[in-house]
């Protein structure tokens, strides 16, 4: 399983906030990445748009996280950012095409690794993800 680089964006988005007071540019989550600005645009508005962040436009603007980094849930985070509904053509009926469909149970396997997987990111909240935050910010400012 893979997931998005929207995902993969948002999550590392969140990190930085979490580990960083104050608002914070998208030049400069993606500067410190080294990731492109444009994408990181589109997954900066999504993360607003879901209240993950609150972006304020102006020179002292920049995005800033919407609540606490204990109160973001990994979990809803990735469900969010991902199209897990779709995880293979089966998993949408009104899409699937594959013909064995009736009489396969790799369906019902992927939905509950998806769901094992989802229920497990639960546990954490982006806080955990950044525990040493004095480490995680010394290697940002490296970049």
């Amino acid at each position: 399983m893979r997931l998005s680089v929207q995902t993969d964006y948002a999550l590392r988005s969140l990190m930085f906030l979490a580990a960083k007071d104050g608002h914070h540019s998208i030049a400069e989550i993606a500067r410190q990445y080294g990731i492109s600005k444009n994408h990181l645009m589109k997954v900066a508005q999504k993360l607003a748009a879901e209240g993950f962040v609150e972006s304020v436009r102006g020179r002292s603007g920049g995005l800033k996280l919407a609540r606490s980094a204990d109160q973001l849930n990994v979990g809803a985070i990735v469900r969010i950012m991902e199209d897990t509904g779709t995880f293979v053509e089966c998993f949408d009926p009104a899409t699937n095409q594959c013909v064995v469909t009736p009489a396969c149970g790799l369906r019902h396997a992927l939905h509950g690794a998806v769901e094992a997987f989802l229920r497990y990111l639960d546990e954490f909240t982006v806080s955990d993800l950044v525990e040493d935050a004095g480490s995680f910010k010394l290697l940002l400012d490296r970049q």
